[in-house]
């Protein structure tokens, strides 16, 4: 079978090259997921550019990797849970947060907990999300703002997930301690 296999800079597309230069210098190095995604300088750049709207959100950087991760795991993406996973460590968040994301299971901090379940079911559902999920995300200080910006997350979560089911990308070893974690 055929696989797309990671590019280095001086192999992508012509027209992928200064994406892929941009994601170097931004994160000090080119992820195996980056450098797949390099295969297809539409994917790329279509990523890159989801990924800047996603930052201007109005959610915290935890709370974008918190939904990040809540994606990955309901899409059952094992490279994006560990890289997610390493990037909350990394952030300082608490262990048991993680964990509970990862394992499906209720989150001690209540607006987190509403957060993680609105997203959770947005995946699983396709879009849709009961009343009681919505009235717990509201009643966490959350608004329909947030609830449409979820969406960008979602969105670039099925982009990556999706790509690593197509196409499993090998996990990097600096991702590598989470993705023993269970």
């Amino acid at each position: 079978m055929k696989t797309l296999k990671p590019l280095t800079i001086e192999s992508v597309p012509d027209n992928a090259r200064a994406s892929m230069a941009f994601v170097k210098k931004r994160l000090g190095s080119i992820s195996n997921l980056m450098a797949t995604l390099g295969n297809s300088p539409a994917m790329l750049n279509g990523y890159l550019a989801l990924d800047a709207a996603w930052d201007t959100t109005v959610l915290t950087a935890r709370e974008r990797q918190l939904v990040l991760l809540t994606a990955s795991v309901e899409n059952k993406c094992l490279y994006c849970i560990a890289a997610h996973s390493t990037t909350l460590a990394g952030m300082r968040v608490d262990a048991e947060i993680i964990k509970s994301v990862r394992n499906r299971t209720p989150l001690q901090h209540g607006g987190l907990d509403a957060l993680v379940g609105l997203t959770r079911e947005l995946v699983n559902e396709r879009g849709f999300v009961g009343e009681i999920a919505k009235q717990k995300f509201f009643a966490a200080g959350y608004d329909e703002i947030v609830l449409m910006e979820i969406l960008i997350g979602v969105a670039l979560k099925t982009m990556s997930n999706y790509l690593d089911h197509l196409n499993p990308i090998s996990i990097d070893t600096v991702f590598q301690e989470q993705a023993q974690v269970r």
